[in-house]
């Protein structure tokens, strides 16, 4: 009884439920691209989301378990019942990674489950509401008591999420070493040997450094061709590759600085952009005043590039998620505009 007064109202729950999937969905694609600390509310909104669906869903799932008896099920409520199991299992890698869980899938983990279920989600849910959607009028009742108790539900969903930081310390586990991102370290200042990983199917067959060149052009007055041997390493920057695979690695890159190949090729007036390919077609664009102080990397820790992680060439963007560091780099060009095609590319480059 003391826990039904501490609960909202059914439709109160219900859309609660929504919106805290729609906030996860939200957050949880905009964290691919959450790079620098000044973004690090957007990982705080995802887990806060997360606990405040862990709050919950027991109390949905106890309203609704009378329906899911064999004799009252229909195809819908086997629809819904899938829905229920698929939250939970996002929900339990998420809480499973959080606390340095790992799992075994060949060329996947934990944390690749945890996303495929959460992306899985939406979809059923939308089905889910086709036939049991009700009206947000429906749900304002409770009025001032149900605003009281979800107030209360995102103080205690605050509380949990920062208490697992310091649980995560006394166990000792993995998930103690996490980056603001919720990314796990993995082969700090190791030379090449940290996680090869490709975006999508971006992964060609190891480059000729005698056959590839690197051409710098577009909105340029002089466009330029640079052979391997023309590429010596000259300046070093540190900088963490966070990758949205769900672990970071913090290396010396040393390479050339794509500020010196512009000035070299000295853009024109309408510049403001510049775009890193890749031999596989794969591409990613940079304003241009950030480009000017990202490098182009030969090495890293000292060791030239392993093929696997973009030999001859590979971008490092400070403060930019890993799909971002565009590797086997072969074209650097000036335009005016931003390529909206880019935004396609990184999803076909190599299929």
């Amino acid at each position: 009884m003391a826990i039904r007064r501490l609960t909202p109202t059914p439709r109160a729950v219900d859309w609660g439920l929504f919106a805290a999937v729609a906030k996860l969905l939200g957050t949880g694609v905009a964290t691919i691209f959450a790079g620098t600390p000044d973004s690090a509310w957007i990982i705080d909104v995802h887990a806060l989301s997360g606990v405040l669906l862990v709050l919950l869903l027991p109390v949905k799932l106890r309203r609704v378990s009378h329906r899911v008896s064999p004799s009252r099920l229909t195809g819908i409520r086997v629809l819904s019942v899938g829905l229920a199991v698929v939250v939970l299992g996002a929900l339990g890698t998420g809480v499973w990674w959080i606390f340095g869980g790992t799992l075994d899938l060949g060329p996947w983990g934990l944390f690749h489950l945890h996303v495929a279920l959460g992306l899985l989600v939406p979809p059923l849910l939308v089905v889910h509401l086709r036939s049991r959607f009700h009206s947000p009028t429906q749900a304002t009742r409770g009025g001032r008591r149900d605003v009281l108790r979800y107030a209360g539900l995102v103080t205690a969903g605050a509380l949990l999420w920062r208490v697992q930081g310091p649980v995560n310390d006394a166990l000792d586990s993995a998930g103690a070493d996490r980056r603001y991102t919720g990314s796990r370290e993995d082969g700090t200042n190791n030379g090449n040997r940290f996680p090869v990983t490709s975006w999508v199917a971006d992964n060609p067959e190891p480059v000729d450094g005698a056959d590839w060149s690197l051409s710098v052009a577009g909105r340029v007055a002089s466009e330029t061709s640079y052979a391997t041997d023309e590429l010596s390493p000259d300046t070093t920057e540190s900088a963490i590759l966070d990758c949205t695979s769900g672990w970071y690695s913090g290396h010396e890159w040393q390479g050339v600085r794509v500020g010196d190949l512009l000035d070299a090729a000295d853009p024109d007036d309408a510049a403001a952009w510049v775009q890193f390919r890749s031999v596989t077609g794969y591409r990613w664009s940079l304003p241009l005043s950030e480009a000017r102080d990202a490098i182009l990397a030969t090495h890293v820790d000292g060791e030239r590039l392993a093929h696997g992680h973009g030999y001859p060439l590979r971008l490092v963007a400070p403060g930019r998620r890993g799909f971002q560091w565009v590797k086997w780099v072969e074209s650097v060009r000036v335009s005016k505009r931003r390529e909206l095609g880019e935004w396609l590319a990184i999803f076909v480059s190599g299929l």
